[in-house]
């Protein structure tokens, strides 16, 4: 790797971010909507809003950021684009630790308007601080940027980058305890979850819920969540083809 290289490639893909209007409305504005929606489905429900949004919180993120990035990497190999950048001396982990710093930027940028109209509108109540609410879901986002990397080198078209949520994020949603409580789950379940990043990130945000500092078990799952997202960009360069056939 190369730092200026990797900072020149972030600093290329939030330009193109920047003139994405949609894109950047996606981001931004549809975290902070549907923790709205879920406000008013929950309005008469005591305190279970503010356990579901402040997983909500994390997992938001990570869904939309797995989409995006997965969509953007399938288009620069289909158009060529990534083929005549790796003929200069940007190399592969550039590339993606590149998209990984400008989506969490962008993930910041998210997490902070999420969180403010949580708190301050919303009138999310929690133990623990939103300054660590933000930094967890950062580090989620950049989960969900490494696994869409990841899985782009498996998709052909946008179509099939799409097919991967259901198997990639879907099964975490369903495991990470947001449901059900990991402990309380079948043996073979509860041994699924602890292998699946998302439910770190459910129990790190659950620790700053309940305690009003950061905990041993907050920083431990925090740890674990971001080593999962630099295997994965590292299996996503290992596995990226320079062009789709």
């Amino acid at each position: 790797m190369n730092v200026r290289i990797t900072l020149s490639t972030a600093a290329r893909i939030l330009r193109q971010l920047r003139h994405d209007r949609r894109t950047v409305g996606l981001l931004v504005v549809v975290p902070a909507a549907l923790l709205t929606l879920l406000y008013f489905m929950y309005d008469d429900a005591g305190g279970t809003f503010d356990r579901i949004a402040l997983v909500m919180l994390g997992i938001f993120p990570f869904v939309i950021m797995f989409l995006v990035t997965s969509i953007a990497m399938l288009r620069e190999r289909t158009t060529g684009t990534l083929e005549r950048l790796l003929t200069t001396p940007l190399g592969k982990l550039d590339l993606l630790f590149g998209y990984g710093l400008a989506f969490g930027l962008a993930a910041a940028a998210q997490a902070g308007v999420a969180v403010a109209a949580a708190y301050w509108v919303l009138g999310l109540d929690t133990v623990g601080t939103s300054g660590l609410v933000v930094l967890i879901a950062v580090v989620d986002a950049v989960l969900g940027v490494a696994l869409g990397l990841f899985c782009s080198a498996f998709a052909r078209t946008e179509f099939q980058a799409v097919q991967f949520l259901p198997v990639v994020v879907i099964p975490q949603l369903l495991l990470c305890g947001l449901f059900v409580p990991r402990a309380q789950m079948a043996g073979w379940l509860q041994a699924a979850a602890d292998v699946l990043p998302l439910s770190y990130a459910v129990e790190a945000l659950a620790q700053v819920g309940a305690h009003p500092e950061a905990t041993t078990t907050m920083w431990r799952d925090l740890t674990v969540v971001a080593g999962a997202a630099i295997v994965a960009l590292v299996l996503a360069a290992a596995t990226l083809r320079r062009r789709t056939p």
